[in-house]
């Protein structure tokens, strides 16, 4: 997924608290680097006069057009889960359970779990259908750090 840009040079700033504080604050320029929507170009698809602030290199890697392609990457969990969030839909109501100290669950009334483990090391998954999970499933264990939706 994108990074903030860290790197913006001094006399590419903007923001005006990095001027007010002569440097000593960097503002948030780094969080207002315009998206990058193509894989190469001047301004990586944002407009034909360039950005009003640098982008790296790196950006087209995480292009919109380079990350639709790849149904790995964080724009296609995201689409897919707006998508289940739709056809999920259910009364708002929900309850909490604990699977172990680092992996926690939300159940809804419609039958489809969250389950979440925060922990480093895999845990086994539990039962049901897979519908999205936000990194890859292997051998029965949902891996550490990784969250998944079952129904």
């Amino acid at each position: 997924s994108l990074q903030e840009v860290g790197q913006i040079p001094a006399a590419e700033r903007q923001d005006p608290s990095f001027f007010r504080t002569e440097g000593a604050e960097i503002g948030r320029d780094g969080c207002r680097v315009p998206l990058p929507w193509t894989a190469d170009g001047a301004s990586f698809g944002f407009g034909a006069n360039g950005a009003h602030l640098p982008q790296p290199e790196w950006f087209g890697a995480y292009a919109v057009e380079t990350e639709a392609a790849d149904p790995s990457s964080t724009l296609s969990l995201y689409r897919r889960a707006l998508a289940l969030r739709h056809e999920l839909e259910c009364a708002e109501s929900l309850e909490w359970f604990e699977v172990s100290e680092s992996v926690l669950g939300v159940e809804r009334p419609n039958g489809w779990r969250a389950v979440m483990n925060f922990g480093a090391d895999p845990v086994a998954l539990p039962a049901g259908d897979v519908l999205l999970s936000s990194a890859p499933l292997t051998d029965g264990e949902l891996p550490g750090e990784t969250t998944v939706w079952l129904r």
